[in-house]
């Protein structure tokens, strides 16, 4: 089966939860700086999240832009994945609100983590379904940056009971690492 579907579903469910995420930054009661200071945690929060999103959104695109075809593991894969990244809205919120107390910190880990891995289960069954010579299998190779990844989403989230400055240091570490869509998929779609 086609993929045009799949494509337009994740586009659609990531839009709602970008949605979600913006209407969550409540606006202040004052007209000076010092209304906007107790915001800070929330919107450093959102600015994360936002940035995950659209993190799995470019690498998704390629992904999908890389296969030619789904079958229903592939979609069952890509519902793990959009659970996932729906929970985003949720833990950002309470991590904000809650200004980075350890428990929510660890949260939003354990969350980024289940989505990395939800991914990369859908990378296989993309993989699976599509030729062994498809752009996508040739680009993908051994994915030490997607276990790099999900190592320290891992290491993040008991270190958010030792000091969530640690795990926020992890997240942002991976995210700079993935800011760029994979260029992996890219190389091997213009060099064939």
């Amino acid at each position: 089966m086609g993929k045009g579907r799949l494509e337009a579903f994740s586009d659609g469910v990531i839009a709602i939860i970008i949605t979600i995420m913006v209407l969550e930054l409540k606006v202040p009661h004052g007209a000076d700086l010092a209304a906007l200071m107790p915001l800070v945690p929330v919107f450093f929060s959102y600015v994360l999240s936002f940035i995950y999103v659209g993190i799995f959104w470019n690498n998704h695109h390629h992904m999908l832009h890389a296969s030619s075809v789904v079958d229903g593991r592939v979609l069952w894969a890509n519902l793990n994945l959009m659970f996932w990244l729906s929970l985003i809205p949720f833990t950002t919120g309470w991590m904000g609100e809650n200004h980075f107390e350890p428990l929510p910190v660890a949260l939003y880990g354990v969350m980024l983590f289940m989505s990395a891995l939800a991914y990369t289960l859908l990378e296989k069954a993309l993989i699976a379904r599509n030729p062994r010579d498809a752009v996508l299998a040739l680009a993908v190779g051994k994915e030490r940056k997607g276990m790099l990844s999900a190592l320290l989403y891992l290491l993040a989230v008991p270190a958010a009971f030792v000091h969530v400055g640690i795990s926020f240091a992890l997240y942002v570490l991976v995210a700079v690492l993935w800011f760029l869509p994979d260029r992996r998929i890219e190389a091997n779609m213009f060099s064939n």
